[in-house]
């Protein structure tokens, strides 16, 4: 590593998952001693709208977040205000079949799949938690949500999400962003990826050589931005199905340098920046370096999903819609 740099600018601010407006807004009326009920998508399969960890925060008046819309979500918030009516009224989980012809559980929606939703009362003892949960999203510190009847609680032992149904009913759940995209070059393209993800609920690393570049200085979309050697790429990039990596350097041979670093990791995505003639030429080299073509058919290259895309923003944007599909196609 070169150097440590501070991770934003003057007056930036660090973008923060989607779910953090939810929390807010529950700490916010439980600080007001507002009634408020927090929803949570426990279980989804098919096409249901709302997906495993989709939340919102409802009030009398107001709400935050989305369990995924339509009349299934206007009723269950309609339920959780009537809840208000009824003191003591715990923790109830609702199954929400999205089928006409269902027996049971219909949601009013017909787009098919199912979702379990939990409908949890907040009390005064859980603004504790809440700070606390607030406080690991906005600074990017992990965590792990638990819910249960026993309430709501937040750990340190990470663990995928998970859900177990019956009298003694568990969600868990990894707090903050479930899937990280670090991108390898700190350019144009890089600025206007990082601007792009920043709104798409991914954790955001940039790792640049030149720690001077003006458009790696001053990113303020990244949670992290490091100066990096790429001869010494690899130790920088944690291993893992949720670990994304983009490579955008500013010139072929480095980015071949960073590739051979990364061949033998294990992502859930690696990616390269590039025309199919630059392409053609650096696999024509790995190839006859010995690299197999299992490996080389794991690498997504010219990346980005074909929309002849011309300007960094386009880039960005073909790149970003291919990192959701992989994305969408692990979770299901």
């Amino acid at each position: 590593m070169l150097s440590a740099l501070p991770d934003y600018g003057p007056g930036a601010q660090a973008p923060v998952p989607r779910e953090a407006a939810v929390w807010e807004h529950a700490a916010e009326a439980l600080k007001q001693q507002e009634p408020v009920t927090l929803l949570c998508v426990l279980h989804s399969q098919g096409s249901s709208p709302g997906r495993q960890g989709f939340k919102m925060s409802v009030t009398r008046t107001g709400m935050a977040g989305s369990i995924g819309g339509g009349m299934m979500e206007h009723k269950l918030v309609e339920l959780a205000r009537a809840h208000f009516l009824q003191p003591g009224t715990g923790p109830e989980i609702r199954r929400q079949v999205h089928r006409r012809d269902e027996p049971a559980d219909r949601s009013g929606m017909i787009c098919s799949g199912e979702q379990t939703v939990l409908l949890l009362p907040l009390q005064a003892t859980h603004a504790p938690v809440l700070a606390e949960i607030l406080l690991r999203l906005r600074t990017a510190r992990r965590g792990q949500l638990q819910l249960s009847q026993a309430g709501l609680h937040l750990t340190d032992t990470l663990a995928p999400a998970a859900f177990q149904l019956g009298t003694e009913w568990h969600y868990t759940e990894p707090l903050g962003y479930r899937q990280h995209v670090t991108i390898v070059g700190g350019g144009h393209v890089s600025l206007a990826l990082t601007r792009v993800l920043a709104t798409l609920d991914f954790g955001i690393t940039v790792l640049e050589e030149r720690a001077e570049l003006n458009t790696f200085v001053g990113n303020p979309y990244a949670h992290q931005r490091r100066a990096v050697r790429y001869e010494a790429l690899a130790p920088e990039i944690p291993e893992g199905p949720e670990q994304f990596v983009v490579l955008m350097t500013f010139g072929y041979r480095t980015d071949y340098v960073a590739l051979k670093q990364l061949l033998p990791h294990q992502l859930g995505y690696l990616g390269v920046l590039g025309s199919q003639a630059k392409i053609a030429d650096m696999w024509a080299s790995l190839r006859a370096e010995g690299v197999g073509e299992a490996t080389l058919a794991r690498i997504h290259a010219p990346v980005g999903v074909p929309i002849h895309s011309r300007t960094p923003e386009e880039i960005a944007i073909s790149i970003a819609a291919e990192l959701i599909g992989v994305r969408n196609k692990a979770l299901g």
